[in-house]
Protein backbone atom coordinates (compact mmCIF):
# COMPACT_ATOMS: atom_id res chain seq x y z
CA UNK A 1 0.00 0.00 0.00
CA UNK A 2 1.25 3.07 -1.17
CA UNK A 3 1.66 6.12 1.60
CA UNK A 4 -0.61 9.38 0.59
CA UNK A 5 1.87 12.05 0.66
CA UNK A 6 0.77 15.66 1.59
CA UNK A 7 2.46 19.60 1.23
CA UNK A 8 2.97 19.36 4.97
CA UNK A 9 5.03 16.25 4.85
CA UNK A 10 6.85 17.85 2.34
CA UNK A 11 7.58 20.95 4.42
CA UNK A 12 7.91 19.29 7.37
CA UNK A 13 11.63 18.56 6.64
CA UNK A 14 14.13 21.28 6.48
CA UNK A 15 16.22 19.78 3.56
CA UNK A 16 13.06 19.86 1.41
CA UNK A 17 12.39 23.46 2.25
CA UNK A 18 15.80 24.12 1.23
CA UNK A 19 15.22 22.37 -1.70
CA UNK A 20 12.25 23.89 -2.84
CA UNK A 21 14.11 27.68 -1.79
CA UNK A 22 16.70 26.53 -3.88
CA UNK A 23 14.89 25.58 -7.23
CA UNK A 24 12.15 28.44 -6.79
CA UNK A 25 13.80 31.01 -8.82
CA UNK A 26 14.59 28.25 -11.49
CA UNK A 27 14.93 24.85 -12.17
CA UNK A 28 17.95 22.34 -11.25
CA UNK A 29 19.14 19.13 -12.03
CA UNK A 30 18.99 16.59 -9.54
CA UNK A 31 22.99 16.98 -9.21
CA UNK A 32 23.24 20.14 -8.59
CA UNK A 33 20.94 19.69 -6.12
CA UNK A 34 22.58 17.00 -4.74
CA UNK A 35 26.06 18.82 -4.69
CA UNK A 36 24.26 21.60 -2.27
CA UNK A 37 23.55 18.90 0.53
CA UNK A 38 26.34 17.04 2.55
CA UNK A 39 24.35 13.53 2.46
CA UNK A 40 24.33 10.81 -0.45
CA UNK A 41 22.82 11.43 -4.05
CA UNK A 42 20.79 8.94 -3.20
CA UNK A 43 19.32 10.42 -0.09
CA UNK A 44 18.61 13.86 -1.79
CA UNK A 45 16.74 11.77 -4.33
CA UNK A 46 14.63 10.91 -1.95
CA UNK A 47 13.74 14.06 -0.68
CA UNK A 48 13.22 14.90 -4.68
CA UNK A 49 11.00 11.91 -4.93
CA UNK A 50 8.56 13.08 -1.84
CA UNK A 51 8.60 16.72 -3.35
CA UNK A 52 7.30 15.24 -6.32
CA UNK A 53 4.73 13.09 -5.12
CA UNK A 54 3.28 15.87 -2.76
CA UNK A 55 2.73 17.99 -6.21
CA UNK A 56 5.67 20.88 -4.70
CA UNK A 57 7.98 20.08 -7.98
CA UNK A 58 7.59 18.76 -11.07
CA UNK A 59 10.48 16.63 -12.85
CA UNK A 60 11.08 17.14 -16.25
CA UNK A 61 13.83 15.07 -18.72
CA UNK A 62 16.04 16.83 -21.55
CA UNK A 63 18.41 14.79 -22.37
CA UNK A 64 20.01 12.49 -19.99
CA UNK A 65 19.54 14.93 -16.93
CA UNK A 66 16.28 15.51 -14.73
CA UNK A 67 15.73 18.88 -14.04
CA UNK A 68 13.39 19.83 -11.20
CA UNK A 69 11.06 22.50 -11.18
CA UNK A 70 8.84 24.45 -8.40
CA UNK A 71 5.51 24.44 -8.29
CA UNK A 72 5.02 26.11 -5.30
CA UNK A 73 1.46 27.18 -6.06
CA UNK A 74 0.42 24.07 -3.73
CA UNK A 75 1.56 25.99 -1.14
CA UNK A 76 -1.15 27.89 -0.82
CA UNK A 77 -2.76 25.41 0.58
CA UNK A 78 0.00 25.86 3.68
CA UNK A 79 -1.05 29.50 3.54
CA UNK A 80 -4.63 29.09 3.66
CA UNK A 81 -3.94 26.66 6.96
CA UNK A 82 -1.74 29.69 8.57
CA UNK A 83 -3.92 32.44 8.03
CA UNK A 84 -6.65 31.37 10.47
CA UNK A 85 -4.26 30.99 13.09
CA UNK A 86 -2.73 34.51 11.76
CA UNK A 87 -6.42 35.81 12.13
CA UNK A 88 -6.91 34.21 15.82
CA UNK A 89 -3.61 35.60 16.78
CA UNK A 90 -4.17 39.13 15.39
CA UNK A 91 -7.68 38.89 17.76
CA UNK A 92 -6.07 38.11 20.67
CA UNK A 93 -3.60 40.83 20.57
CA UNK A 94 -6.03 43.51 19.80
CA UNK A 95 -8.14 42.15 22.84
CA UNK A 96 -4.99 42.54 24.83
CA UNK A 97 -3.89 46.21 23.52
CA UNK A 98 -7.41 46.87 24.45
CA UNK A 99 -7.57 45.57 27.55
CA UNK A 100 -3.72 47.18 28.31
CA UNK A 101 -5.30 50.74 27.14
CA UNK A 102 -7.84 50.67 29.89
CA UNK A 103 -5.88 49.53 32.39
CA UNK A 104 -3.22 52.85 31.61
CA UNK A 105 -6.57 54.68 31.06
CA UNK A 106 -7.98 53.94 35.00
CA UNK A 107 -3.96 54.01 36.88
CA UNK A 108 -3.40 57.96 34.70
CA UNK A 109 -7.10 58.71 36.06
CA UNK A 110 -6.57 57.99 39.54
CA UNK A 111 -2.88 59.73 39.40
CA UNK A 112 -4.76 62.95 38.12
CA UNK A 113 -7.31 62.92 41.29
Amino acid sequence: MKTRRDVYQAIADPTRRAIIGMIAGRPHNVNSIAEQFDMSRQAVSLHVRILNECGLIIIKQNGRDRFCEARLDRLSEVSAWVDQYRKHWERKLDALEIYLDKLKKAKYGKQKK
